[in-house]
């Protein structure tokens, strides 16, 4: 069974940062893929970053691009998103998910893909 648990959110101010961490377990296959998604209050969930965690490949959403860095973390199935310059439209609850490919994937990124959803974590950026 598959586990997604991300933490690292927090109350920031402007201009600040956050480092928000995803550890998934129980993945099957080596090719997979961490997408990081956010909800803000009264809006769709929206996709801002991914990586292939097979071959390294990321992909940022515009809104997010300069801003956001997403990584591998120094644990095994761990992803870090490093989140700078925090603009209060950032506040959202993130979430971190996981998709699994039986090969190396052509797309990572389109939300359908990920089948495995953490509880989220919530960030607000306020003075």
């Amino acid at each position: 069974q598959v586990h997604v648990v991300e933490s690292g959110g927090g109350l920031v101010q402007p201009g600040g940062s956050l480092r928000l961490s995803c550890a998934a377990s129980g993945l099957l296959f080596s090719n997979y893929a961490i997408g990081w998604f956010r909800r803000a209050p009264g809006k769709e969930r929206e996709g801002v970053a991914y990586i292939s965690a097979s071959d390294g490949r990321t992909y940022y959403e515009d809104s997010v691009k300069g801003r956001f860095t997403i990584s591998g973390g120094d644990a095994k199935n761990t992803v870090i998103l490093q989140i700078n310059d925090l603009k209060p439209e950032d506040t959202a609850v993130y979430y971190c998910a996981a998709a699994e490919f039986t090969e190396r994937p052509t797309d990572f990124t389109s939300s359908y893909l990920f089948h495995y959803w953490g509880q989220g974590t919530q960030v607000t950026v306020s003075s």
